[in-house]
């Protein structure tokens, strides 16, 4: 500013030199008029330039310098520069709210804003979702007139945020489970963040049912061999009773073991993340062992069928891949009354293998599919005893199917039996030319 100054003096004893001058050559009276002439002109040219740099203020460009002769060509290189910076300057605030925005939005737990009155200023759209709100239509409203709980609301005000508050209820279905914390910040401000814990509670409470269901299970054979140790120890026993009860300790001393057994299967299957092997299996031994063990667990009491295409064949573990099918098959046996038909079936369809076990058992109820390949789920506690399972044959079965990327898809209608489908991917499938090669 010192230059444009400096110019402008420069310039005003230019011009009362020249007057002075002109005095002394034309008179005095011309060179006034000259020197009124010429501030007349100054004071339009100035005007006329202040009411560009006013424009200019209001609404600047940012492309070229606006032109302009002397004193105002400088002000406008100045200011041009000036707005280009501070212009950079916002672009870039611009540009990091932008990102920041991105990355909240990125977020998979919610975030909402409250001013100093509890009021919106802003939040995600998982938030939104959370607690059911608008982010424009609910914009600086008072969040406990939008989220009504009364937990909520008692939480907000109490000012002790140092533990999270769970709702549950939440979202558009009313079926998720949400984790609530509050963190002051700024001016009485509120930083409000959300997370959906559905599935960890239902995780968390997948555990404890597992916990209990293997005392449970594990309890009753334990106060079975419990009772006939005491019995034995305190009375007489004939040698036919000593026997009967010893031939009953033994199957329960064989149903903890299998439950130990199947525990450790599962164990091992959840604990290996390496994916299965890409050896193909040959499947007609592993068919003809099912068969076998079909028959054997029947005795005769089914009508059992098996229809194979010896030509297909999987990649995989074979070990698996018999516990997996082979549960399936002694299922339908287990689960299927005296004089009923199973029919298992192995074949191609759309470039998959396919294996297919069907029972003209006691069926099951729509409501129980979904959770069948949890651990100790059962449709009937008793009969499941009855038959001799663990509780733990589908789970397997699951574990199995997702290691070797395969489905399981459960049909059945109660009194017309059941049927268990299992698609291999067309990644493992092959024919047994191919084995052979």
């Amino acid at each position: 500013m010192n230059v444009i100054w400096t110019r402008s003096i420069v310039s005003l004893v230019l011009l009362a030199a020249f007057c002075v001058a002109i005095a002394a050559f034309i008179g005095v009276r011309t060179a006034l008029a000259f020197a009124v002439f010429m501030l007349v002109l100054q004071s339009f040219f100035s005007t006329y330039h202040t009411q560009r740099l006013r424009r200019l203020l209001e609404a600047p460009v940012y492309g070229e310098v606006p032109s302009a002769l002397g004193v105002w060509g400088e002000i406008y290189y100045r200011l041009h520069k000036l707005a280009k910076r501070w212009h950079a300057q916002v672009r870039q605030v611009e540009q990091q709210h932008s990102r920041f925005i991105q990355a909240i939005q990125a977020s998979p737990n919610g975030v909402a804003m409250l001013d100093d009155h509890d009021q919106i200023e802003w939040c995600n759209a998982i938030a939104e979702k959370h607690f059911g709100l608008d982010a424009k239509r609910d914009l600086r409203q008072h969040i406990t007139h939008l989220v009504r709980q009364p937990d909520f609301i008692r939480y907000l005000n109490s000012q002790h945020y140092e533990e999270m508050l769970v709702m549950r209820g939440m979202g558009a279905n009313r079926q998720r489970t949400v984790s609530v914390q509050v963190f002051p910040y700024g001016d009485n401000r509120k930083l409000v963040l959300t997370q959906d814990i559905t599935e960890l509670e239902r995780t968390d409470s997948m555990r404890r049912d597992f916990v209990a269901n293997v005392s449970h299970e594990l309890k009753t054979p334990l106060t079975v061999l419990s009772g006939f140790l005491e019995t034995m120890r305190e009375l007489s026993l004939d040698e036919e009773d000593r026997m009967r009860y010893l031939d009953m300790m033994e199957q329960q001393a064989a149903r903890m073991q299998n439950i130990v057994r199947d525990l450790l299967v599962l164990a091992n299957l959840e604990g290996d993340m390496r994916p299965p092997g890409d050896e193909l299996l040959d499947m007609r031994a592993v068919l003809r062992h099912l068969e076998d063990d079909a028959h054997s667990l029947s005795n005769g009491r089914h009508s059992i069928l098996f229809h194979n295409d010896d030509s297909l064949t999987v990649a995989g573990v074979e070990t698996e891949v018999v516990s997996a099918l082979g549960n399936l098959v002694t299922n339908a046996v287990r689960y299927t009354p005296d004089g009923g038909a199973i029919d298992v079936s192995w074949q191609r369809q759309n470039e998959r293998a396919v294996f297919i076990v069907r029972d003209s058992g006691l069926g099951i109820p729509a409501e129980h599919i979904p959770r069948l390949t949890e651990r100790f789920y059962r449709v009937d506690r008793s009969r499941s005893r009855d038959t001799g399972g663990t509780g733990l044959g589908l789970a397997i079965v699951k574990h199995v199917l997702q290691r070797h990327h395969a489905e399981l898809d459960v049909k059945s209608e109660v009194g017309r039996g059941s049927t268990f489908i299992v698609r291999f991917p067309a990644s493992r499938t092959a024919l047994r030319k191919s084995l052979a090669a």
